[in-house]
């Protein structure tokens, strides 16, 4: 369940006497203003306790602390330039003193790719934190993966964030990870700038990747500015709110200078700008009543109406340049600093557990206790490293902190800013910032008060994996270090899972697909020098049944002294197709038929049978098992026997309720040269694929659709074979569908087949 947020959008400094009366007096207000109103009376009750401390200083310093932050994630699609993007910024801040690339030729690689697989691949796997200082205020920035199998690092970052920019690719537009990310990004509420990225690139059009945002990801945006030329003409940017043209000289761009707008570019710029005015003033009533009245509109007018818009999520300024040609990224960090909120402008809840789970809104300042949320670990050379973003109080070293989840105390040995994989120490911290904690035994997701409340943070969203592979260390003595590996990545990654087969005794590990399991198989290898055999993919199937079908089992055991007696009658059916669980167990029997303290037992009976299906021995979901009637024995009857009854029961009854296999299906998009377009939609009707979607994009044709995950092992070196290397594809998973009969006939045959061989 995501976190419910709001803007405050009316409210900057939250503290001004008058800052009250700046909410429209109309008989119904505005959520916007009832936002202003809440963060106002939060801020304003933690003010009055501190002035009642008559700690007004510290009042004026931490407001003035507050006010000057911004927590900021960068994600966008693969391959769209968000780690170049954060190395410039850390460059024009001063947090480094060169720029490094992502794949450089000197093999230093980008600050934010610290892991040497990172560096080697030229992906980022794991979110990395940095923070810098930008015109007075600090920035604390998480740098995420763009592949669909890192997502949950992604999830993570944008769950503790208070605003982010979307990097799109001149070239490529608005892609399927970047629909990915923009979903998670609506789903936690957070307000949002887009940078359109590699304007210098062959074939760049921004003005189609801003249609594209409006028509696929349904943004309410417009351009703030406009480029001076574009792809090897790239020369700089015209400012639409400020009408300024920038361009970026000295050997990195760092020096920024402004000038009037070209001749030449007048009349699209008074167009464009007058553009941004119309698409602003749709969503804010303030600019509306000025741009209906013909009044010219000052800049800071313009922008007054944009902070107010982007805060309250109705609209996405849009801005451009190209972070590989060291353009347009000083004027994207003052975006970032005019328009996104502040960690006062946001609202948080936390769920009382105290009060049923009760929402409540968190004061979002250091006056009040201390309410916390781990979102990230990380095995460090010192120990479990805890990434936490504090909503509310202050954070001491050496202070001792609750973990409402577990009920554990412990106290704080070290807290850090991070900076990449470098870190520097601090003595404490207040609400808005993230820090990280070493030596804090905890999980991803878990709470820490100072013990005087118990809230907790609502939970992210963590997708199911989708694919498994069997792995076992190749030495028997190296088994202790693999164990340990598979324990700290299962801590670290919540959509990283381990398992045991039951039957063949081999390790199952279970992630988002072929690259996610790969990284950790060859870190396996490389952190924990621990070599490991790899099986052949596994996919993750599912049964379900078609139909009701009813049991009636009697399980009778008398083998001298107490036997075991239990029988169940009931019937089992399928689901409907919205029900929330996947399994449910109903107890319909009226009367002592069976006494009340078995039934647990053969629930558990059933739920254990459930793991297992007949047909190829994957868990069996979407079923409810209703229990109608049975029968006891005063002295032979047990949990156990009656946990037998139900698990015999299941498996009587289960072929009479027609079981089918359901096998993951992928959402695919694929971007080929359109010449290629025959024989790539041929491969995927023979991989028994559906295509929903066929576009055109220049020169490429971007293919969308739906094809079973069993079905496209090895496609990446099919797609490239097939397209002369020039085809792109990427995945994610969308749900489970039933199988067609002749694919079950076949993975029944394989799986009896294996059976009988062991």
């Amino acid at each position: 369940m995501a976190m419910a947020r709001r803007s405050a959008s009316h409210l900057i400094s939250s503290f001004r006497p008058f800052s009250l009366l700046l909410l429209p007096l109309a008989d119904a207000p505005s959520p916007a203003a009832e936002a202003a109103a809440a963060s106002a009376r939060r801020a304003m009750s933690s003010a009055s306790a501190m002035r009642a401390r008559g700690d007004d200083k510290e009042l004026a310093r931490w407001r003035e602390s507050m006010d000057r932050m911004r927590n900021i994630g960068i994600s966008a699609h693969i391959d769209s330039g968000k780690t170049t993007l954060t190395e410039r910024v850390l460059y024009y801040t001063g947090r480094i003193h060169e720029i490094h690339e992502v794949r450089g030729r000197d093999g230093v690689g980008a600050k934010m790719d610290s892991m040497d697989l990172e560096r080697e691949k030229g992906i980022t796997i794991q979110s990395a934190a940095t923070y810098c200082t930008w015109n007075g205020y600090q920035v604390n920035i998480i740098d995420t993966p763009g592949h669909v199998d890192f997502t949950v690092e992604v999830e993570r970052a944008l769950r503790v964030l208070d605003g982010a920019i979307l990097v799109l690719c001149s070239v490529g537009g608005v892609q399927s990870q970047s629909i990915t990310v923009d979903r998670q990004m609506k789903r936690y509420e957070i307000p949002r700038v887009a940078f359109i990225n590699k304007l210098d690139r062959m074939g760049a059009d921004p003005w189609k990747v801003l249609n594209q945002a409006r028509a696929k990801l349904r943004h309410q945006s417009a351009a703030v500015q406009v480029p001076i030329g574009l792809e090897e003409e790239f020369e700089g940017l015209v400012d639409l709110v400020e009408l300024k043209a920038l361009k970026f000289e000295g050997g990195s761009g760092q020096e920024v200078v402004s000038s009037d707008v070209p001749s030449n570019m007048q009349d699209f710029v008074t167009e464009k700008r007058r553009e941004l005015i119309e698409v602003v003033s749709e969503v804010d009533d303030q600019l509306a009543e000025a741009f209906l009245s013909d009044e010219p509109i000052s800049a800071d007018e313009l922008k007054a109406a944009i902070r107010r818009a982007t805060t309250a999520r109705k609209f996405i300024p849009v801005y451009m340049g190209s972070a590989f040609k060291n353009k347009g990224v000083q004027p994207l960090l003052n975006g970032v600093l005019d328009y996104l909120p502040c960690p006062l402008e946001v609202e948080n809840h936390a769920l009382d557990q105290n009060n049923s789970e009760e929402k409540v809104l968190l004061s979002g300042t250091p006056a009040g206790p201390l309410v916390a949320l781990a979102f990230k670990l990380e095995e460090g050379r010192f120990g479990q490293l805890t990434y936490l973003r504090i909503y509310d109080g202050v954070i001491r070293k050496g202070d001792f902190i609750h973990n409402v989840n577990t009920g554990k105390k412990i106290k704080v040995p070290r807290l850090v800013r991070m900076h990449s994989n470098e870190m520097e120490d601090i003595q404490e911290a207040h609400a808005g910032q993230i820090v990280a904690v070493f030596g804090v035994d905890c999980a991803s997701g878990d709470t820490f008060t100072d013990g005087s409340v118990k809230y907790t943070m609502t939970s992210m969203h963590v997708a199911e994996p989708v694919m498994s592979l069997a792995v076992n260390p190749i030495s028997k003595d190296s088994g202790g270090q693999f164990s340990k590996a598979l324990n700290r990545f299962q801590r670290e990654d919540p959509t990283f899972r381990v398992g045991l087969d039951p039957e063949s005794g081999q390790t199952i590990i279970s992630g988002m697909g072929e690259l996610h399991l790969d990284i950790y198989v060859e870190r396996i290898k490389r952190e924990y020098k621990v070599d490991a055999k790899v099986g052949k993919p596994r996919v993750n199937f599912r049964e379900t049944i078609t139909q009701r079908a009813e049991f009636d089992y009697l399980h009778k055991k008398q083998s001298g002294g107490q036997g075991q007696y239990g029988r169940v009658c009931g019937y089992i059916e399928p689901l409907p197709s919205d029900s929330e669980g996947k399994f449910e167990f109903e107890n319909m029997i009226i009367g002592q038929a069976i006494p009340s303290n078995f039934i647990p037992a053969i629930e558990k009976g059933f739920k254990e049978a459930c793991n297992s299906g007949s047909l190829i021995g994957h868990p069996v979901e979407n079923i409810r098992i209703t229990l109608t009637d049975g029968a006891s024995h005063a002295v032979d009857s047990s949990e156990l026997a009656f946990k037998l009854a139900a698990i015999y029961a299941f498996r009587q009854c289960y072929t009479t309720a027609k079981p089918v296999i359901l096998e993951p299906v992928m959402k695919v998009e694929m971007k080929v040269p359109t010449e290629f377009q025959g024989t790539v939609t041929g491969d995927i009707n023979k991989r028994k694929g559906i295509i929903v979607g066929n576009d055109q994009e220049g020169d490429d044709t971007v293919v969308v659709c739906h094809v079973p995950l069993n079905n496209m092992f090895g496609y990446s070196t099919a797609l490239r074979s097939m397209t002369q290397g020039k085809g792109e594809f990427t995945m994610e998973y969308m749900e489970h569908n039933t199988v067609s009969q002749d694919v079950q006939m076949q993975l029944v045959n394989a799986y009896k087949a294996t059976k009988s061989a062991e």
